[in-house]
């Protein structure tokens, strides 16, 4: 982040200060003009935690049973961003008894008393456009047995939010942020009396948004399939409080869900999680299948790429494959060097995962799992397809450089099955290699054969090659590929370490072979998952070796195990010649 870039964000923070400030004098809104209906989807579990007094934000947990959310020491900047932006009370509101909605009314007017003039962290676009749809979905069960004195301090309040989104959500970034506060004006706007002016400029700027954001693809720039959820959501949400107050959302608006629905479904698991890529998660339990059922959509992708990933789908048995580069610029916050890895998951259970985003563990955490390794993918000498590089020395290190830019893809019928043929340019520069991978799924989804090659495709390629094999004496480029384990899924090697057994919780038993060009073993790995402590223990299955030839294959297999002589491809077929 250069000079001008930091002077820029300061400025924006106290200019969102100063017009909080200023909406907190006015006194607009002092009533609904419909009853409001909750549409968000809490956690029952989370929900009783924080009735107990056990805080479980952005991965830390502070136990204060005796304490007020608001009066708890605060971990982190992420923590409190997850506080002041309410979307725990979907949890308090899922458990819906009094212990519960006494903690939510006692917190949420202890806010308007310590941040309902303007101060304090939770005034941003974003964040206030968050506790906006919030209070006003659970707005009944916030009021009730409430007095009057209470009901007018907290339609002020809204009243005051809302003012303060109309006057500053120019200012939050393009993506995400920028419909979590165009929704929650709109959602304002329609619900508060007195605001409806407020409803049509939203709109508009809502449009615009989609128009630019999500793409021909149905997909978004960051390339994360839960944020492309929560996008999704939100403008779900908005068309639906849009028609029940006999407005008509916009054609733009109705398109952008219109193809971000089939891409959902490509992202979509046999378990129904999302695939977990580029800083994104599963997604909360049922919120995927929710949001698809009330957008009302029911088309799927057509064949190719939805926001640049491949799926392979048979049985019960999906695969999802990241088949493009890496997002770049402003989008590659959070971006992973996984091009080219891939995701399985057979029926309710995954099997083959990447490691996820780290971010809630630190930024080591974060780091690492940004990197190749942390993917179900071929790693080449140690090194990551694409290199996180700074901008400056001493400032946190965000975008991926000497990322891959030649991703070409194919789709298409096998004898037996679906296949997926990629490849990607990432260690090219650095070694001369390019990365193809095939992927070939059974139709009954039982098995599925894969084939790794490692290749030089042109002479100054091989000149390439050439040099790294001399630096290294000759003794050959290192290569391996990982496939990571989900922590439920037991693995363990058999028959004299030729195969590795993988035992899913449902019973099932798949089975990894290969076909001996390079060595098997099963290490540990971990499993970054939101929402919890520290990493979870797992392990993964790796194949390494050395490529010394111009091109290297390597072929492997996964199969359930009473179907391995059906589902797996004869492995030691005729051998091409792969050095012409």
């Amino acid at each position: 982040m250069s000079d001008t870039d930091n002077f820029t964000a300061r400025w924006t923070r106290l200019m969102h200060r100063v017009s909080a400030r200023r909406s907190a004098r006015a006194h607009p809104a002092t009533g609904f003009t419909t009853t409001p209906e909750p549409r968000t989807i809490g956690l029952f579990a989370r929900g009783k935690q924080l009735v107990a007094g056990n805080f479980l934000f952005a991965g830390h947990l502070v136990s204060a049973p005796k304490t007020a959310i608001w009066d708890i020491d605060v971990p982190d900047d992420v923590f409190a961003q997850e506080l002041q932006g309410f979307a725990w009370l979907d949890d308090l509101a899922a458990v819906g008894d009094m212990a519960a909605r006494d903690r939510a009314q006692e917190w949420v007017w202890h806010w308007i008393e310590l941040y309902g003039r303007g101060t304090g962290p939770g005034w941003t676009p974003d964040l206030t456009g968050r506790r906006l749809i919030r209070w006003i979905s659970h707005a009944i069960f916030l009021l009730r047995a409430q007095g009057s004195d209470q009901s007018d301090a907290f339609f002020q309040s809204l009243g005051q939010q809302t003012i303060f989104l109309s006057k500053r959500w120019h200012k939050t970034a393009p993506g995400l942020p920028r419909f979590e506060a165009l929704t929650g004006l709109i959602y304002a706007g329609l619900a508060l009396e007195g605001m409806e002016q407020h409803v049509e400029p939203a709109c508009k700027a809502l449009d615009k948004e989609c128009a630019q954001q999500v793409d021909e693809q149905g997909g978004i720039p960051t390339r994360n399939p839960e944020e492309l959820l929560e996008v999704f959501t939100l403008l779900t949400w908005a068309a639906t409080a849009l028609r029940d107050a006999d407005r008509t959302p916009s054609d733009i608006h109705l398109r952008a869900i219109e193809r971000i629905a089939p891409t959902l479904r490509t992202l979509r698991h046999a378990d129904g999680s999302l695939a977990r890529f580029h800083g994104g998660g599963r997604g909360m339990e049922g919120r995927l299948d929710h949001a698809l059922a009330e957008s009302g959509n029911k088309t799927r992708q057509a064949d190719g790429l939805a926001m640049g990933y491949a799926r392979l789908s048979a049985g019960r048995t999906s695969v999802v494959i990241d088949a493009s580069p890496p997002p770049t610029g402003v989008s590659a916050l959070n971006a992973h060097a996984s091009t080219l890895a891939f995701e399985l998951t057979s029926g309710r259970r995954p099997v083959i995962v990447n490691c996820g985003s780290g971010a809630s563990f630190g930024e080591d955490w974060r780091r690492f799992g940004r990197a190749t390794p942390s993917h179900s993918t071929v790693t080449i000498d140690e090194l990551s397809s694409a290199r996180l590089g700074q901008e400056r020395k001493g400032w946190r290190e965000e975008q991926l450089v000497d990322a891959p830019t030649d991703v070409p893809i194919q789709m298409s019928n096998a004898s037996d099955g679906l296949r997926f043929e990629g490849g990607h340019d990432g260690y090219v520069r650095t070694h001369g290699l390019t990365h193809a991978r095939t992927l070939e799924l059974t139709f009954d989804g039982r098995g599925m054969v894969g084939e790794d090659l490692l290749i030089t495709m042109d002479d100054a390629a091989k000149r390439r090659f050439d040099r790294v094999m001399d630096e290294s004496a000759l003794q050959g480029v290192p290569y391996e590929i990982a496939f990571h384990l989900h922590p439920e899924a037991d693995a363990s090697l058999d028959m004299g370490g030729a195969a590795v057994s993988i035992a899913l919780k449902s019973g099932e038993l798949w089975v990894f072979r290969h076909d001996d060009v390079a060595k098997l073993r099963v290490d540990a790995s971990v499993f970054l998952e939101k929402g919890r402590l520290k990493p979870r223990a797992t392990k993964q299955i790796v194949l390494s070796g050395v490529a010394m030839e111009y091109a290297t294959r390597i072929r492997w297999s996964l199969s359930k195990a009473h179907e391995t002589n059906v589902a797996i491809r004869d492995l030691n077929r005729d051998e091409l010649d792969l050095n012409t």
